[in-house]
């Protein structure tokens, strides 16, 4: 071997070794690792930043605003209800949505199935009190196996399809991979299920601070409008969503009489509702039922950033034994008040009628561009920024039309993924569905330069010929095996091969290599192809060779060696599964 050769593979063993120590973050170690390959010349200096413009971190940057624009539509409340949480444990839980993510990977790209059912997670994690790390990294396994079934599912399957045909004349048809890929994810779903606590429970630092502010008392007045679902309704039918975090404390009718919330008592329109709960569980009721938050409301079409801040009124503040009503909040400043929280106190009168005291938590809603220096004249301070809800302006269906059609364009349209993606996070943007002040918050910078760093680092092996000394190797190894066991070393090899190549370039390498020595053997191509096609879809062993193990290690808060503590064994399964059905389907 060359020195170029032994300085790749020396770099990319130290770099796999600082990822497993854990003593430097992730993105800092792919920094370090591609900084070293410029200083020993195994990544030329002009294309070290050519990872940053790579299809991989499009797509998983864009799926990030996809998704937190989908988990902002509401619409996954209501698929969080249909699974009824409340009535299974979190094996159950997790069951349901491993199969759930699975299937929609066999006919959707699974990065698109996965990006769909993230939300519905980190909800279902959140209703369950448990961590999402439990159900993310299992989605991504199942997304990864659920490809595997169809010839759609993931791009190795389609390139191995194109391979075929140039050997033989003919591809492989769309389900000519559901034998194994099927057998597949059923003991992929077993495993998941009875062995996810291999996983540590991890938590994320962000998570723990919004717990440590957490406030579940906030008073908030909404109206029965014409165009409310709530009409005709029962005090317990509103409050469902909620999820026994919030509840309504008084009602009053449009003369101002006032009648007694009892789970029974049936909603006119006209009513005024002062309820009580927890921020979240507030917004659910009133946007579910399609309530009026507040008499003095910004229009969408407001070109201004309208946003709500949480903010709490200090000793000096001119608030202080003032309602709303009084000093004429929005009149005066803009304002408007969405809902205030006073400790061990419920509140029965109108939002607007509720004397302020020193400490009180209020919820405002305002122009970005003034809230600063209004809250300080008014005395307030804001806490810790959170993203907020409640008072917004949402449309559930628009982003799920809009993640369909991107669905839709790259199964049957042949958009590539990573303008599909791009596109639609666009609109999201555009369209309001993910307002741009959240934008940049919801990409996770550290997932995107890991993976823009590692990719001219992963790509010398390659660029140096590392891989063809591997593929000569494994040439001359496999023919001194038999069938089954050249058949496992393929797909061993494809599997080790993936974490350093994306999956499509590992197929482009591993492919003709199986069907060269398939032919020397006197085989036939088919079941070494599909070997390859698996192997590369199945990397279980790092978040990096696969964007949907990237794109659930943020919101997951794993760390890098997690991924084996789950997939080494998943692995194991996938190899012995699937050697003897590809003899049986696709005898040699």
């Amino acid at each position: 071997m060359l020195t170029n050769q032994w300085l790749s593979l020396l770099i990319i063993a130290l770099m796999m070794g600082a990822f497993l120590w854990g003593k430097y973050r992730y993105d800092v170690v792919a920094v370090g690792a591609l900084l070293a390959a410029i200083c020993v010349g195994i990544v030329p200096a002009k294309e070290a930043f050519s990872g940053f413009s790579d299809d991989i971190v499009i797509i998983v940057g864009a799926a990030l605003i996809v998704s937190a624009a989908i988990s902002r539509s509401g619409v996954m409340d209501v698929a969080l209800r249909r699974l009824s949480p409340e009535r299974r444990g979190p094996r159950a839980q997790l069951i349901i949505l491993v199969v759930i993510v699975a299937v929609l990977s066999a006919f959707i790209k699974n990065i698109g199935a996965l990006a769909i059912m993230i939300p519905v997670a980190i909800q279902m994690a959140r209703k369950s009190s448990v961590s999402p790390s439990m159900f993310l990294m299992p989605m991504s396994f199942a997304s990864l196996l659920g490809g595997l079934m169809t010839q759609i599912g993931t791009s190795p399957n389609i390139i191995v399809s194109r391979v075929r045909e140039e050997i033989t004349g003919q591809p492989f048809t769309m389900f000519d991979y559901t034998p194994v890929g099927l057998a597949l994810v059923v003991a992929g779903v077993v495993f998941l299920g009875f062995f996810y606590k291999l996983l540590p429970e991890r938590t994320r630092d962000k998570a723990s601070m919004d717990d440590a502010v957490k406030i579940k008392n906030y008073t908030t007045e909404a109206k029965i409008t014409s165009t409310s679902t709530a009409i005709g309704q029962s005090i317990s039918w509103l409050q469902k969503p909620g999820g026994g975090d919030a509840m309504v404390t008084a009602i009053v009718s449009p003369l101002g009489k006032k009648r007694t919330p009892l789970p029974d008592t049936i909603l006119k329109d006209g009513d005024l509702l002062i309820i009580e709960g927890e921020q979240g569980a507030l917004d659910k009721l009133v946007s579910e039922a399609k309530l009026q938050l507040s008499d003095r409301k910004y229009e969408p079409s407001s070109s201004r950033d309208i946003s709500a801040v949480e903010a709490i009124v200090g000793e000096h503040s001119r608030l202080v034994g003032l309602s709303a009503k009084d000093v004429a909040l929005f009149d005066s400043t803009g304002l408007n008040l969405l809902a205030v929280s006073r400790r061990d106190k419920r509140f029965s009168e109108r939002l607007g009628e509720i004397k302020i005291r020193n400490g009180d938590i209020l919820v405002l809603q305002g122009d970005l561009q003034t809230l600063p220096d209004l809250l300080r004249e008014w005395g307030c301070l804001p806490l810790v920024e959170r993203n907020l809800k409640l008072g917004s302006t949402r449309n559930a269906l628009l982003p799920v039309a809009i993640l369909a059609v991107t669905i839709a364009a790259t199964a049957f349209g042949g958009v590539p993924v990573a303008a599909a993606f791009f596109a639609a996070a666009f609109l999201m943007v555009v369209t309001g569905a993910s307002p741009l002040r959240e934008v940049y918050h919801h990409l996770d910078a550290p997932i995107l330069i890991m993976l823009a760093a590692l990719i001219p680092v992963s790509d010398s092996l390659r660029t140096t010929g590392t891989t063809d000394i591997i593929a000569n190797l494994l040439s001359r190894t496999a023919e001194m095996l038999p069938p089954y066991g050249a058949l496992a070393l393929i797909m061993v090899a494809a599997m080790a091969v993936t974490p350093f190549l994306n999956n499509a370039a590992t197929v482009l390498v591993m492919a003709p290599i199986a069907a060269t020595f398939a032919g020397k053997l006197g085989f036939q191509p088919d079941a070494f192809l599909m070997a390859v096609a698996i192997g590369a879809g199945c990397d279980f062993l790092t978040p990096i060779g696969h964007q949907c193990n990237t794109l659930v290690m943020g919101p997951g808060g794993y760390r890098f060696g997690d991924y084996a503590r789950l997939g080494l064994p998943l692995s194991f399964i996938v190899l012995i599964v699937s050697v003897p059905i590809l003899l049986m389907v696709w005898p040699i």
